[in-house]
């Protein structure tokens, strides 16, 4: 333990690593750009620059605290300097913030406000770069890059790919793909988590919220919605409700309202997903055949596994995942006539996650030559949705989600969480349907939000072995010491994102530690208010596996490649 004085309070410090983080310990927010605690140091903006008793300046993000320092954080000379960086970005910068997608949302646009930044002087000289279209999921405008480095860190320290970086220097610096390639032309997979990182507009999704609007409008289209249960827990704090509070309910009563004819939940088709998995998983391991069995929801991992590890591709499950199952379900559920009632259907996704527009355009996600999800959209395309529309969603009473695909198990929802996948397969696999045991199943090793979860649980006079991972950059280390012979697992989760879906590529950006638990919490919050935990006591599932899916189980819920 150390002390340091912070415009002239005494501060006590333990293990932080930096004068950053003792400074906002201290209660004083002071301004960043390129420093976020799970991204190496790169000190770039300096907009954290302090002074010391002896007038010396330098950025706190990378200077380690030491007992007796005094800082100042808030001097005449210190806040001309931070006004004169935002002025510089600025100048080098895409003005065009009315009509940008980050608008109001942007820390770049926040910090002009806050230091005061009035004009800019100085001309803007750089050449006007074209916007990158290529992905399916996010937009890249080199325009509004401030080289700060966030997404190359996050690309390459996070998610361990590493398709962008930066080119050239000084003054003529950018931050690319290699060779200036077009980022679909690159390994990304989609993720989104450079756009999580991104503090400007330069990184953003690529949105689909007018081909929903589209079809809202089109009285001969049934527009169903499937909700994912991370999103439930990332939208009510943006209308001013309690982090990570569930809000299923409200967002029906919306969806209604804007026109949606049916809403469903993605947990029931989670508990689809439970049930094909465990099957294929006891199978493989009676042949011994292809294990680890890998788990198939994410498609961002899917996709580094077929870029990364060709060679095991068979071992992922050939399980669709929720988002493929229910829209395929619904899709032949309206083929009916009668169901049907002379209207084309327009399914809509609505995820957590940017990789799901990828997963969406996939050839193995059509059936009978269509197109099993029409439309995803993004929790963040969601919330806007909801204001451009103008309903008070805070006031919106919950309704429930309509029949026969409105209802999931505790295990469904608990997808959105790393671990939640393989929590639910143990319940499945568990012939006791005690609350003891559902207790003991949670606290076996499944949950946390550690990268890399190794745990064992006894199954039939075996152990099986168990890998939860989250963040690719781990999976690739865990796909390594698989490569190598030196770990063995029965069971390999992945999600791509850290801590899985509830802080995927599509949800809203700016979320600190708090907020990552309370969405954590609030998923775990719904399991625990349901009467079902298990995937295979849904009685709706089972009625459809006795009805519209005899005989086509494979065809609706399984790739035959990818």
């Amino acid at each position: 333990m150390g002390t340091m004085t912070i415009d002239g309070r005494k501060i006590e410090f333990t293990d932080e690593k930096n004068v950053l983080s003792v400074i906002r310990k201290a209660g004083i927010n002071i301004p960043t750009l390129c420093y976020h605690s799970e991204l190496s140091t790169f000190g770039a903006c300096r907009l954290c620059t302090v002074e010391d008793g002896r007038g010396k300046m330098f950025a706190s993000c990378s200077e380690e605290p030491r007992d007796g320092m005094v800082i100042h954080t808030n001097t005449g000379k210190l806040r001309k300097y931070r006004k004169l960086i935002v002025e510089l970005l600025l100048a080098a910068h895409c003005r065009d913030c009315t009509t940008c997608v980050k608008s109001g949302e942007c820390v770049l646009q926040e910090l002009a406000h806050r230091l005061g930044v009035k004009q800019v002087r100085f001309e803007n000289t750089r050449e006007q770069r074209e916007l990158d279209f290529s992905s399916p999921s996010i937009v890249r405008d080199p325009n509004k890059c401030i080289l700060c480095g966030n997404c190359v860190r996050a690309c390459s320290e996070i998610q361990g790919i590493g398709c962008i970086g930066f080119a050239f220097r000084g003054t003529e610096a950018m931050v690319m793909p290699a060779f200036d390639k077009k980022i679909s032309e690159t390994d990304c997979v989609n993720c989104g988590q450079c756009r999580v990182y991104c503090p400007t507009g330069a990184i953003s999704i690529r949105t689909n919220t007018g081909s929903v609007w589209e079809a809202l409008n089109d009285e001969n289209v049934r527009v169903v919605a499937q909700i994912a249960p991370a999103v439930r827990v990332a939208v009510g704090d943006y209308f001013g409700l309690p982090k990570g509070r569930s809000v299923m309910g409200k967002i029906v009563n919306v969806l209604h309202r804007m026109g949606f004819d049916e809403v469903y939940d993605t947990s029931f088709s989670a508990d689809l997903t439970i049930m094909e998995e465990s099957a294929e998983f006891l199978n493989r391991v009676q042949k011994g055949e292809n294990l680890p069995l890998m788990t198939s929801c994410c498609p961002a991992w899917v996709k580094f596994v077929t870029d990364q590890y060709p060679e095991y591709v068979k071992n992922v499950s050939t399980c669709r995942s929720p988002q493929g199952m229910l829209s395929a379900v619904i899709k032949e559920y309206f083929r009916d006539p009668q169901n049907a009632q002379g209207k084309k259907t327009v399914m809509v996704s609505i995820m957590p996650c940017t990789a799901k527009k990828m997963e969406a355009e996939r050839p193995n996600s059509y059936t009978k030559e269509e197109k099993d999800t029409d439309i995803v959209i993004t929790t963040t395309e969601l919330i806007r949705m909801i204001r451009t529309s103008g309903i008070d969603f805070a006031a919106a009473e919950p309704e429930a989600c309509d029949m026969p695909f409105g209802f999931g198990s505790g295990g469904g929802v608990i997808f959105g969480v790393t671990g939640g996948v393989t929590e639910a397969v143990l319940r499945r696999l568990n012939p006791d349907h005690s609350k003891t045991t559902i207790e003991n199943i949670a606290s076996c090793g499944v949950r946390g939000e550690e990268g890399i979860k190794e745990f064992s649980v006894p199954y039939n006079g075996m152990e099986v072995k168990i890998c939860v991972v989250n963040g690719l950059g781990n999976a690739r280390t865990v796909m390594e010491q698989v490569k190598s012979g030196e770990k063995e697992y029965h069971l390999i989760e992945v999600m791509a994102c850290r801590r899985g879906c509830i802080m995927g590529g599509g949800q809203p950006t700016r979320a600190g530690e708090r907020t990552k638990a309370a969405r954590a919490k609030g998923l775990y919050n719904a399991d625990n208010t349901m009467i079902i935990k298990k995937s295979d006591e849904n009685p709706l599932v089972l009625e459809l596996y006795n009805g519209l899916l005899k005989g086509k189980e494979h065809e609706l819920l399984h790739n035959d490649s990818y």
